[in-house]
């Protein structure tokens, strides 16, 4: 049987993406709070790519933030308003939100930086987490690290199975990655099958491969300064941060975790040298 294109299972079934990526001892959001804290941020909080609202609740809830939460997927965003009310959640693109409100600090986990597949995105970006954030603002984001495919092809070598169960069905993924080398994009072709006789379903996605000192120039010409650009340990790193874990000085591990600051000048759309 021939797969079928669409879009997202993970991203249209938010339930099925919490089974596939549980993250039951809030690990994600843990770190982003010891970030936080540890640099000072105010209590006002912006969750770019929000999901299914898991860790921008837990923030709220927990760590006492005041957390708004955008995202392009309205299934993931009404996931996130009845099973992890509290936040904010808004339907918007990070290349274009203007929310018409300030945030102590941007968040941006899980890769979702790296939607910003070109030079122009990613700086339509950084303008508008300038725009957003007051003066001294933090912007924390993980990510995959480009650097890290220089010297290594063990993501690459595949395709990829792997298998969960959710409400008696079992549903089996395999994946393909490779290098889209000239426009520095990380491919993916996934499809999906499941055992109660729906089609398969065939999948495909990127993500920008950002390298280290590129990262830097893109947030000087934005304005930024870069506190911390470390591959860990974090969220999705093995083995996984834990509290009072101090991060590498290095960057050639699968993930990148950067802060950076916002310099008072630049702040608030104020672009003036």
């Amino acid at each position: 049987m021939t797969p079928a294109t669409s879009g997202n299972l993970l991203t249209d079934h938010p339930e099925l993406y919490e089974e596939r990526f549980p993250d039951r001892d809030h690990l994600a959001a843990r770190w982003t709070e010891d970030v936080l804290a540890r640099h000072g941020a105010g209590p006002r909080v912006l969750d770019v790519g929000c999901g299914t609202g898991r860790d921008a609740a837990w923030l709220h809830h927990e760590a006492g933030r005041r957390v708004t939460g955008i995202d392009t997927a309205e299934a993931m965003l009404a996931h996130a308003r009845s099973h992890h009310p509290g936040p904010d959640y808004r339907l918007a693109d990070m290349r274009h939100f203007d929310l018409g409100a300030a945030f102590d600090a941007i968040v941006c986990l899980d890769s979702a930086l790296l939607y910003c597949h070109t030079n122009d995105d990613l700086t339509a970006f950084l303008a508008r987490c300038r725009a957003h954030l007051t003066p001294g603002g933090l912007l924390v984001a993980e990510m995959r690290n480009g650097a890290f495919f220089l010297g290594s092809t063990e993501l690459l070598d595949g395709p990829r199975a792997a298998a969960f169960g959710w409400r008696g069905t079992t549903y089996t993924s395999h994946t393909t990655l490779w290098i889209d080398h000239g426009a520095q994009l990380l491919r993916r072709r996934r499809t999906w099958t499941a055992d109660d006789g729906s089609a398969p379903q065939e999948q495909h996605s990127a993500w920008r491969l950002l390298f280290p000192q590129e990262l830097r120039h893109f947030l000087a010409s934005a304005g930024f300064e870069v506190l911390a650009l470390h591959d860990g340990p974090g969220p999705r790193t093995e083995p996984s941060w834990s509290e009072g874990d101090p991060p590498h000085g290095t960057t050639s591990s699968d993930r990148l975790h950067l802060i950076a600051r916002l310099m008072p000048h630049r702040s608030n759309g104020d672009t003036t040298p």
